[in-house]
């Protein structure tokens, strides 16, 4: 094993190993075990929070989601966007046969061969999430969600030699600038945040050898932040969110209802047209979204009557009621959930598992109902204005 992907700090005496390594690669997984027999360090730290541990150690995780509780509780977009993510990962790992995250499997089960303390070293995910939610304004988010979009229907296969190159501490900070230039909010939650985190979980960690077991795009960060001190608390807490999305909430629909009940005072058949216009954009655009979701017909049907009523309420949304509906109907069962993993790799997978499939509902029914009311709103306000003027 060379010292290539090795970087070695002293701290106070304490010997700190950091081994950059690629997600999907197998010399990644072999070069874990490898340093880890050869040094046989006090503690072992992996870039894994709870949550994606559990994941790793559990595999009937699946088994046990309440596909009923996901929608209720608002989580079912996250819980999509969560596996589009990784199915990019997964695919890749497919691609060269082996487990994703397999350098971060071999780091668990070598830390235990040698007897050392495991440390979970990452952020909460949902944490990091919503902090990147928050870091970024409406044309980031919608480039973050066109981005991770184009993963799931990019199948461009990628050399493992490429992936190699990724542990080049040049090529990485290449790789870096070009990424903070493309999406600079997003930067500072995704990797500057988190390598102050690993830094810190990493320094704390117990005995005088600790052996760090990291993607190689922390590395750099995490040489840099570990001789200063930060506060976890600080790190991992939620940002307030902005009282602007509740004050348009309200604000959109008390408007839209305002100026139709206006006109029809003023002129009973413009009022009509508006109403028509509402319910039309608002119901087709929503059902169209369940439809593109391969939903049941009783759920577009769903989509297409709760959307105009949905719309002119902040606390209800078509998607959650599309979604219920799909998920009565077709209920997923234990093979739906076994099956997760591995559907989530294709895009057909995620059409045909009845479990993503209800996610698609919920977000594309959304996204429709979202599309109508603006485009909607927009008509009811152009009737609006022709009825003043021609009054």
């Amino acid at each position: 094993m060379t010292e290539e992907n090795i970087t070695r700090i002293d701290l106070d005496g304490k010997e700190i190993i950091l081994l950059g390594t690629a997600h999907v690669s197998k010399k990644s997984a072999e070069e874990v075990q490898e340093l880890i027999e050869l040094e046989r360090p006090d503690s072992v730290c992996v870039e894994l929070d709870e949550q994606r541990y559990q994941t790793i150690v559990d595999g009937n995780k699946w088994r046990d989601m309440d596909i009923f509780k996901v929608i209720k509780n608002k989580k079912a977009t996250f819980l999509l966007m969560s596996l589009v993510i990784s199915s990019f990962q997964k695919r890749l790992a497919k691609q060269f046969g082996i487990k994703p995250g397999q350098e971060m499997i071999q780091g668990i089960e070598s830390a235990k061969e040698v007897g050392a303390e495991l440390v979970l070293a990452d952020r909460n995910i949902q944490i990091t999430f919503a902090r990147v939610w928050h870091a970024i304004g409406l044309k980031g988010k919608a480039q973050l969600l066109l981005t991770i979009l184009y993963s799931l229907f990019n199948d461009e296969k990628i050399s493992e030699e490429e992936i190699e190159k990724l542990k080049s501490q040049d090529m990485l900070n290449s790789m870096l600038e070009e990424f903070t230039k493309a999406h600079p909010d997003l930067k500072r939650p995704l990797i500057d945040e988190r390598d102050q985190y690993l830094a810190q979980k990493i320094k704390d960690a117990p005995g005088n050898k600790v052996v760090a077991v990291l993607g190689a795009a922390h590395v750099p960060g995490i040489k840099k932040e570990i001789h200063n001190e930060h506060n976890l608390q600080t790190l991992t807490k939620i940002p307030p969110k902005s009282k602007v999305p509740k004050i348009l909430g309200w604000a959109i629909p008390i408007f839209i209802i305002s100026i139709i009940a206006y006109t029809f005072y003023l002129n009973y058949e413009a009022g009509i047209s508006q109403t028509i216009s509402w319910v039309l954009w608002n119901g087709s655009l929503s059902a169209i979204g369940a439809a593109i979701a391969f939903g049941h017909p009783l759920t577009i049907l769903t989509a297409l009557l709760v959307a105009p009523l949905s719309s002119l309420s902040p606390l209800l949304a078509a998607g959650w009621f599309a979604g219920i509906v799909e998920a009565y109907i077709r209920r997923p069962n234990v093979g739906d959930f076994e099956r997760l993993s591995d559907d989530v790799i294709s895009v057909k997978g995620f059409w045909t598992n009845k479990v993503t499939r209800i996610l698609l509902v919920v977000a594309l029914t959304n996204i429709g109902s979202t599309l109508g009311t603006m485009i909607g709103g927009a008509d009811v306000v152009r009737l609006f204005i022709r009825t003043i003027l021609g009054g």
